[in-house]
């Protein structure tokens, strides 16, 4: 029977940053030599056992002088990520099939500039940033999201090679972050269920009608902004919603045991085109679904609800 071994990356602390940025202080920076060190260090031994065997006193100087600006360049590598702080900025929510894009956001609370800092989740995902004295630097690292839900930004690697390349510091940082995933549309095809049939358990509802103006109320959070008075608020009246009234329209339900598929995902990816669908032509709908249940409505909040729901049926 064999013993699986632990990854020797996991064994590394991790910085992390759930309730306050993360911050990579002195336990959680390692610092080896890079390829060029190495190199540099053989020939350091090199030139030593020259000037022992043929007692150069200039080649002892030149040794211990290079060797001392080694021992500096790896002081200067080590502070150059030393007490970085790493904080988690907005990421917009995606479809399954896009690039998640999380932001980061680097800065130096230590009154050091930092320069040629890389941040990377693997190999293929590298990116680099300079970050001022007492300022801050944001950085976007992209993501594939392949499927719905909640995607969390994977372990995020700091590294620099700053400033002569003989040392590679380095750092890992957990920031606890997540975008959300909505499921991926289906091609434009079937058209959104029949206004006449759309018969559901609370019956069918009607929208607010779009004829006759019939005053203002305070702005709330949600409403579509094609119905915002925007002379009120140029006057500097306040934020104030057009409300209108009239015969109006149906709005259809979207439910999930009519909706035609071979499994969840292909269900879920029809609801989601005719969510799109609807929200285009500025219709109001409902949204039916195994565990949640969202009344017809028009605006913004509500579309993103929908969308939500769906991402995490």
């Amino acid at each position: 029977m064999r013993l699986a071994l632990p990854n020797w990356q996991a064994l590394l602390r991790t910085a992390g940053g759930k309730r306050q940025p993360a911050t990579l202080d002195r336990r959680h920076v390692y610092i080896l030599p890079s390829k060029a060190g190495l190199l540099f260090a053989l020939m350091i031994v090199g030139m030593l056992i020259g000037s022992i065997n043929y007692s150069l006193n200039m080649g002892y100087v030149l040794a211990f002088w290079l060797m001392g600006l080694g021992i500096v360049a790896m002081l200067h590598t080590w502070r150059n990520l030393a007490h970085l702080n790493v904080a988690a900025g907005k990421v917009p929510s995606v479809f399954a099939g896009e690039n998640a894009r999380f932001s980061l956001i680097i800065s130096d609370q230590n009154g050091r500039a930092r320069s040629a800092i890389g941040l990377k989740t693997d190999d293929l995902n590298t990116k680099y940033c300079n970050v001022p004295a007492y300022g801050f630097n944001e950085i976007t690292l992209d993501e594939l999201a392949q499927k719905r839900g909640w995607l969390k930004l994977p372990k995020v690697s700091l590294f620099t090679r700053f400033p002569l390349g003989m040392f590679h510091t380095w750092g890992y940082v957990d920031c606890d972050v997540r975008c959300l995933v909505y499921p991926h549309p289906a091609p434009y095809g079937l058209p959104l269920p029949a206004l006449v049939q759309q018969s559901h358990a609370q019956g069918l509802h009607t929208t607010q009608g779009d004829e006759d103006f019939s005053g203002l109320r305070n702005y709330r959070l949600g409403d579509s902004m094609r119905r915002v008075d925007w002379k009120a608020s140029a006057r500097e009246q306040g934020l104030y919603t057009k409300e209108f009234e009239g015969q109006g329209q149906f709005a259809p339900w979207l439910d999930w045991e009519s909706t035609p598929g071979k499994d969840v995902e292909a269900k879920l990816s029809q609801l989601t085109r005719w969510v799109l669908d609807a929200h285009a032509a500025g219709l109001a709908f409902g949204l039916h679904l195994p565990n949640a249940t969202l009344k017809p409505a028009s605006d913004e909040l509500h579309f993103r609800e929908a969308l939500k729901a769906l991402a995490l049926l």
